[in-house]
């Protein structure tokens, strides 16, 4: 099973694009979404300097734009993506690029709420100044309740020993100062403590722009970075980005959720690093590849071909419906031998917080339950096998 990521803010470097402009048509489709940005992500993206880039009003419309445009190069047809990949999920602001190549959102709504998303958290940035450290190493619930003291937020839960703090300037230099105990602290290059209370300004001018955005479920597993659930409905696709601005990122779920669904191999797009990183310590086992520049190309091919789940025009013999949480489920009266209709919902996993329906993309006839009433189960896992007949 193949799971391709989308990094977010910070991955970002220097003249990373460059190379890629000497692929056919890569400059043009840059192009056209830097119209769509309301900027030249061309020159943010080869000659721009480091400074310039850390803006966040350019930095992630540039790290979407680049994304998106070589997706295209690993999937010259888009269905061909849809039918290969198993899993997808974005970091932070790469939500925006995961959730437009899974068909929720066109490019171009992409890039109008990448530039809202942009300019809205870097004035809520400016009010005060603050920023972001990475904690490395240290036990979890101690670095937690150490950050907490010192009214940090651990904005970012990265896992494999990895905790983003966000807060003032000042409160991260004190941590940095006193640091909990067997972890270091790493300033990192961004403008504005992210995914916490201090972003919430841009959360209203978000919601005004998603009023009128228009949708489709996603067309493959969407793995949500807040807490790990498969997404499957692209109204609540839209929810989670313009909440998430405000919302910790729980990465750590989402390689958690990824093991669950059996993923074997992970690609990370442009501009790829940081998220194999992570996964090469949390996901051990499974094969990860950062493609940055289109020398790793090759390599990502032969991934999709070894990794992917391809399905070509003969209908499959049968389909799996899977678990959107960890939780317990409680089964519709289905029974096997009866027949669903796509986006039917099929039972609902219930948390110790919330409830959440399980739902079948696809329609068909219920071969077998593969889960009891009121069963413990885990995101990723398969509760119900279909036949597509008569779907």
């Amino acid at each position: 099973m193949l799971a391709i990521v989308c990094p977010g803010q910070g991955s970002q470097t220097p003249g990373f694009l460059r190379p890629w402009l000497e692929l056919p048509d890569f400059r043009s489709r840059m192009t056209w979404l830097s119209a769509c940005a309301g900027m030249d992500l061309v020159h943010y993206g080869t000659e721009a300097d480091a400074p310039t880039i850390k803006d966040t009003a350019v930095a992630q419309p540039l790290i979407v734009a680049s994304g998106l445009v070589s997706l295209l190069a690993l999937f010259e047809h888009p269905v061909e993506g849809f039918r290969s990949v198993s899993a997808g999920a974005g970091h932070s602001v790469g939500e925006i690029t995961a959730a437009a190549a899974a068909g929720v959102l066109t490019a171009e709504q992409a890039m109008v709420f990448v530039r809202e998303r942009g300019a809205g958290m870097a004035d809520a940035a400016a009010v005060t100044p603050t920023g972001m450290s990475a904690v490395m190493g240290g036990e979890q619930s101690e670095v937690v309740a150490h950050l907490e003291a010192k009214g940090l937020t651990p904005a970012n839960m990265n896992g494999a020993g990895q905790i983003v703090a966000a807060g003032t300037l000042e409160q991260l230099e004190d941590l940095k100062a006193d640091p909990p105990a067997k972890a270091r602290v790493v300033p990192l290059p961004v403008a504005g403590a992210f995914h916490t209370e201090h972003m919430a300004p841009a959360l209203d001018r978000l919601s005004a722009f998603a009023g009128a955005i228009s949708t489709h479920d996603p067309r493959i597993p969407l793995v949500s970075n807040k807490d790990g659930l498969v997404v499957h409905d692209g109204t609540k696709v839209l929810k989670r980005l313009v909440t998430q601005v405000s919302n910790p990122v729980r990465w750590d779920l989402t390689m958690e959720t990824f093991k669950a669904m059996g993923v074997t191999g992970l690609i990370e797009i442009p501009p790829a690093g940081t998220l194999v990183g992570l996964a090469k310590r949390a996901m051990p086992g499974v094969e990860t590849l950062a493609v940055k520049t289109p020398d790793d190309l090759d390599a990502a091919h032969r991934m999709v071909r070894e990794h992917g789940v391809l399905e070509d025009d003969i209908e499959p013999a049968w389909r799996l419906v899977i678990a959107p949480a960890k939780g317990t489920i409680t089964r519709a009266p289905l029974a096997e031998g009866d027949t669903i209709r796509p986006g039917e919902t099929i039972g609902q996993v219930v948390t110790a917080r919330d409830a959440y329906n399980a739902v079948a993309p696809h329609g068909g006839r219920i071969i077998e339950w593969l889960v009891e009433d009121e069963d413990p189960v885990s995101p990723g896992q398969p509760l119900v096998r279909l036949h597509p007949a008569g779907a």
